[in-house]
């Protein structure tokens, strides 16, 4: 000490540079507590989930917005429709106008009217109100879409299942409750409004899971984040003759053979259901939903146990508080929170990656396509010609199976990213069928008196195509401009009243 006080008093600057030092270190001593004091604050109001009381089933996001602002203001981005993938993203595309053959496949049927790619979430029940498969005002109590294809619209669906009954709900017109169903996809969809834990809100889930003896209730909270997206990604589809509820069009998931496409099919070609026949072939169809969880199953992310949230609902960091992105959205949009969190590629390299096998998976669904609507055609030329039943028996059965597959690889519309392998596979064996289904009808048209070529509709374009098949469109349309001019703002101003009134008795 001694020494030292001698350096200092010979050499006045090493006071100095010492006085500085310590106070430097007492400052930065000093910010570093600020900074935790600071953190555990935001941590402390983060965690008071009892800031404003949520009801039970509360469908409105709002009101829970208030306790959870971070996951609220990320949920609303999903209005932002700006970002479109090469074949995907949150923009409104008319399918239809880009290939105009699905029109031809799904002739006979809703999707040959109209079908959108879907947009964000919040456009849920929006979406729903302009689609012409739901019809105009004419359809209020007749119309040709049942009330159970508002389940995975909105967080109104699970507090109409408590007030109604499950099998209650389901019954009736898609109209029937128009009043009451207005609030997009939401907060109350998945989670609890005590503890914020994720639930399941859908009862198809946990019967398809219980008919396979598996108890949903024990899943861990890693598989939970993918089963709450299974309420709805899925293929499902509505069972009228389950016993005891014969006539309710009863949600319903075809697994109980299992979840793949070979599995669903045998399901449905056991109990000989189809959701409508085609109108040109009059083949009985199977429309495929969106099997987007059956196919992840299948792909290398979830066999990793990867799940759909780690993806699309990245955890995100703010104000020195990580929480979960609610901007349910492409990947492809926020590399690097998704992908790059496990992948050390570039952005570019991974998206190259991912494009490159859904171009793979494009150019064989294109082909599958191209058979399927030919085959189609050919079919009807059988049946103007003659053809009985018993001679078209195999062939529509070749093709209900082929169109199965390619629907398949379609409608679930990340399949060829998730699953490639799998999809793949799909797709080269519907080609088979589709072949198939051709070569036995080209025998039949010789024996019925036809050796030639069919002669294949200008089907260039969405509208040739329905004037092909021949939906009156000009009339469809003019029917759905008169539902929202007329009947919507009715459903609307009802709800607002609804809500208003149960906000006054609590």
């Amino acid at each position: 000490m001694k020494n030292l006080n001698e350096s200092i008093t010979k050499k006045p600057i090493l006071g100095w540079l010492l006085f500085f030092l310590t106070l430097g270190g007492v400052f930065a001593l000093g910010m570093l507590a600020s900074s935790v004091s600071e953190k555990r604050v935001e941590a402390a109001l983060a965690g008071n989930i009892h800031k404003h009381e949520i009801n039970s089933l509360e469908p409105r996001n709002e009101k829970w917005g208030a306790n959870y602002p971070r996951e609220y203001e990320t949920y609303y981005e999903t209005l932002d429709t700006t970002f479109r993938s090469k074949y995907g993203g949150g923009a409104m595309v008319d399918m239809l106008e880009e290939d105009p053959r699905m029109v031809i496949l799904w002739a006979g049927y809703g999707f040959s009217k109209d079908y959108n790619q879907g947009r964000g979430h919040t456009y849920a029940v929006e979406d729903i109100h302009n689609t012409l498969r739901t019809g105009g005002p004419e359809h209020e109590h007749d119309g040709p879409m049942p009330a159970t294809c508002w389940t995975c619209k909105s967080p109104d669906v699970p507090r109409l299942m408590n007030e109604l009954g499950v099998e209650e709900y389901y019954k009736g017109k898609w109209a029937r409750h128009g009043e009451e169903i207005v609030n997009p996809i939401g907060c109350a969809d998945c989670h609890d409004e005590k503890t914020m834990a994720l639930k399941i809100t859908r009862p198809a889930l946990v019967e398809a899971f219980e008919r396979q003896g598996k108890d949903i209730s024990k899943a861990s909270h890693n598989e939970m984040r993918s089963l709450v997206c299974a309420q709805c990604h899925v293929e499902y589809y509505f069972d009228k003759n389950l016993p005891g509820k014969e006539g309710t069009p009863y949600l319903t998931f075809p697994w109980d053979n299992g979840t793949s496409v070979e599995d669903m099919e045998a399901y449905f070609d056991e109990r000989e259901f189809s959701d409508w026949t085609h109108k040109l072939s009059r083949t009985p169809m199977i429309k495929t939903q969106h099997p987007d969880y059956e196919l992840h199953l299948t792909g290398i992310h979830g066999q990793k146990g990867v799940s759909c949230a780690d993806c699309h609902m990245p955890y995100k960091t703010e104000g020195g508080q990580k929480f979960t992105d609610h901007k349910i959205q492409s990947p492809l949009n926020n590399v690097a929170n998704s992908c790059q969190v496990c992948h050390r590629d570039s952005e570019g390299d991974l998206i190259k990656q991912v494009y490159e096998r859904q171009d793979k998976i494009k150019e064989t669904r294109d082909e599958l396509e191209i058979l399927l609507v030919r085959a189609h055609i050919e079919a009807k030329k059988a049946w103007d010609l003659g053809a009985s039943e018993a001679q078209m028996k195999a062939i529509l059965k070749d093709i209900r199976h082929a169109q199965w597959r390619w629907d398949f690889s379609a409608a679930s519309h990340g399949g060829s990213f998730h699953a490639p392998v799998e999809v793949g596979r799909i797709v080269s064996t519907g080609l088979v069928k589709a072949a198939d289904a051709r070569l036995k009808l080209s025998r039949l048209l010789i024996k019925l008196g036809f050796d030639g070529e069919v002669p294949y509709p200008d089907i260039s374009t969405k509208e040739k195509a329905q004037e092909y098949i021949g939906l009156p469109m000009e009339k469809l349309i003019k029917e759905k401009e008169d539902f929202k001019k007329n009947l919507l703002p009715k459903w609307l101003e009802a709800a607002k009243e609804r809500e208003s009134k149960y906000d006054d008795q609590n």
